[in-house]
C-alpha cells in the first residue's frame, strides 16, 4: 500500500467535531492525536470534546428528536440504504483508514466495512416493519391497542476493536427506530467513526439527528449526560469493569440500557469431533481481528483422546500466521492497540506457564517499533489459570484438556462472562445439549464466526444484556405504549 494512498485517505476524513449534523474544526489546545498501531507514529489530531460539547450535542438531539421521530419510516429506512450502499462503493478506503488506525490485516478491515454497511441494509428493511397489534379485551369490553415508538435520544458508546461494526450495529436501529443519537467512539480508533458520519450526512440523514463526540475524557463526557432527564436510552461496548460502573451510574435517572461486555468464550473439541475443520475454525475464532474480540475463542477445551491431534493441526496452522503492518499484503496477524494490551498478554502467558503450562508454539518478532504479540500455543492449561479465567484479547491459545462431557460443561459455565461459545461435534443429540445447557448468549455449532446482522447479538450473565442485531435489535430503542380503546 502507497504512502500517497494513505495520505488521501487520511487527508479525506473530518478531523472536526460532529455535534448536530455540522463539523467544527479542531481547536488549538483542545485535540487527541490518532496512532498507527504498527508503528506508534500519530496518522491524525482530532477535536478533543470536553463536557459542554456532550451537553450542547444533547441540547440539539433533545431538540430534534419529535422531528425526527415523525419522519415517515420510509424516508428514514432510505437514508440507511443510500449508507449502505455509499459505504460499499468506498471500501477499500475505508478498510485501509481503519487498518491505519486499529491494526488488522486489510482483508479483514474489507470484511468488516462489508459487514457493518450490512447492519445499515438490514435496519433500512426494519424500519417500515416494527409495528403493534390490535385486539379485543378478554371480557369483550374494550380494544387493546399496542404501538412502538421511539425512546427519545440515545447515547451510543463503541469500542476501538470493531470501530466500524460496533458503530454501525447500534446506530443503524437508532436511526431506524427514529431516535436521535450522540456517539462516543473510542479515542484510539475515531477516525472510522468520523467517515461513517460524514457518509450518513451525505446519504440525506437531517441536520441535529447524529453528533459524534471524540474526547480523550470519556468518563467525564458520559457522565456529563448520562443523568440528564432528556437522554433516554444508553447503549455501550467494552469492558465489564466499565459496564458496571457505567449501569450504577445510569441507575439515577432509570435510564434504559443495553450493556455488550467482555467475554470468555469456550471453544470444545469433543472426541468424535472433525479436527482438521475445528482447527480451521479455530484460526476464525481465536486469530481474526488480531484476537482482539469479545466473541474470540478464549480457552480452547479438547478432550483428553484428541487433544494432541488438535494441537497439531492448530500449531500447523499457527506456523503460518505472517506477523506484521496491516496494509501489507502478505500480513495474516496485525499488532495490539497499544503497549498495554501487550504488556497484560505477556503478563497472562508468563501466568500460565508458572501454573505449569508449556509452549507448543511461539512465534518469532523482527519488529522494533509498533506494539506487536506473536502468536502461542499452550498446552497443559490448568482450567483455573488466568489465561483460562480472564478474556486474552490476543494471539494466545490455552488448551485445556477434559475427559467426560459433564466436565467439558463445567468447566466452560465456570466463569462470570456469557457472551459467545464454540462446539464441535458431529453427534446431534449432544450438540442440542451442549446449547441447551451452555451459559451463553450465543453458541456455534461446527463453526468458528457466529456474528450476523439478521441474528441477535448479546450475553448473558457478566458479559451483559440486551441484544443487537436480528428482529430484535430495533426493539431496543423502541418503547411500547398501550392504549385502551373503549365506545369508539
Amino acid at each position: 500500500m502507497s504512502e500517497s494512498n494513505e495520505a488521501r485517505v487520511l487527508a479525506a476524513v473530518p478531523k472536526g467535531l460532529l455535534v448536530g449534523g455540522v463539523w467544527h474544526e479542531p481547536q488549538p489546545g483542545r485535540t487527541l492525536d490518532v496512532e498507527d498501531p504498527s508503528t506508534g507514529a500519530v496518522i491524525a489530531t482530532i477535536f478533543d470534546a470536553d463536557e459542554a460539547d456532550a451537553v450542547r450535542a444533547l441540547d440539539i438531539a433533545a431538540a430534534t428528536q419529535s422531528t425526527w421521530a415523525a419522519t415517515a419510516p420510509r424516508e428514514r429506512g432510505e437514508i440507511l440504504r443510500r449508507t449502505y450502499e455509499k459505504m460499499m462503493e468506498r471500501i477499500d478506503d475505508l478498510a485501509l483508514l481503519m487498518t491505519l488506525e486499529m491494526g488488522k490485516p486489510l482483508a479483514e478491515s474489507r470484511a468488516e466495512v462489508a459487514y457493518a454497511a450490512d447492519y445499515f441494509r438490514w435496519f433500512s428493511e426494519e424500519a417500515v416493519r416494527f409495528g403493534g397489534r390490535h385486539s379485543s379485551s378478554p371480557d369483550g369490553t374494550a380494544r387493546i391497542l399496542t404501538m412502538k415508538q421511539p425512546v427519545g435520544p440515545v447515547l451510543l458508546v463503541t469500542p476501538w476493536n470493531f470501530p466500524l461494526a460496533m458503530g454501525a450495529r447500534k446506530i443503524g436501529p437508532a436511526i431506524a427506530a427514529g431516535c436521535t443519537v450522540i456517539v462516543k467512539p473510542a479515542k484510539q480508533t475515531p477516525l472510522s467513526m468520523h467517515a461513517i458520519a460524514d457518509i450518513l450526512i451525505e446519504s440525506g440523514l437531517p441536520e441535529g439527528v447524529l453528533s459524534t463526540i471524540t474526547t480523550s475524557r470519556s468518563s467525564a463526557i458520559v457522565s456529563a449526560i448520562i443523568g440528564d432527564p432528556r437522554l433516554r436510552k444508553l447503549s455501550f461496548t467494552g469492558s465489564t469493569e466499565v459496564g458496571r460502573v457505567l449501569v450504577k451510574q445510569s441507575a439515577e435517572a432509570l435510564l434504559r440500557v443495553s450493556m455488550e461486555l467482555g467475554g470468555n468464550a469456550p471453544f470444545i473439541v469433543f472426541e468424535d469431533a472433525d479436527i482438521e475443520h475445528a482447527a480451521d475454525q479455530a484460526m476464525l475464532a481465536k486469530l481474526r481481528n488480531n484476537g482482539e474480540a469479545c466473541t474470540a475463542a478464549n480457552r480452547f477445551l479438547v478432550h483428553r483422546s484428541v487433544r494432541d491431534a488438535f494441537r497439531d493441526a492448530l500449531v500447523a496452522r499457527f506456523e503460518k500466521v505472517v506477523v506484521g503492518r496491516g496494509t501489507e499484503s502478505s500480513t495474516t496477524l496485525g499488532p495490539l492497540i497499544d503497549g498495554a494490551a501487550v504488556a497484560k498478554v505477556q503478563e497472562l502467558i508468563t501466568a500460565a506457564l508458572d501454573g505449569g503450562a508449556s509452549v507448543a508454539y511461539t512465534g518469532s518478532s523482527s519488529h522494533e517499533a509498533g506494539y506487536f504479540q506473536q502468536p502461542v500455543v499452550l498446552s497443559d492449561v490448568a482450567p483455573d489459570s488466568r489465561v483460562v479465567t480472564e478474556e486474552i484479547f490476543g494471539p494466545v491459545a490455552p488448551i485445556v484438556t477434559f475427559d467426560t462431557d459433564d466436565e467439558a460443561l463445567r468447566y466452560a459455565n465456570a466463569s462470570e462472562y456469557g457472551l459467545a461459545s464454540y462446539v464441535f461435534t458431529k453427534d446431534e443429540a449432544r450438540a442440542r445439549r451442549m446449547y441447551e445447557l451452555l451459559e451463553y448468549g450465543m453458541v456455534a455449532i461446527n463453526r468458528g464466526v457466529l456474528s450476523n446482522p439478521a441474528a441477535p447479538f448479546g450475553g448473558i450473565k457478566a458479559s451483559g444484556f440486551g441484544r443487537e442485531g436480528g428482529s430484535e435489535g430495533i426493539d431496543e430503542y423502541l418503547e411500547i405504549k398501550y392504549v385502551a380503546l373503549n365506545g369508539i
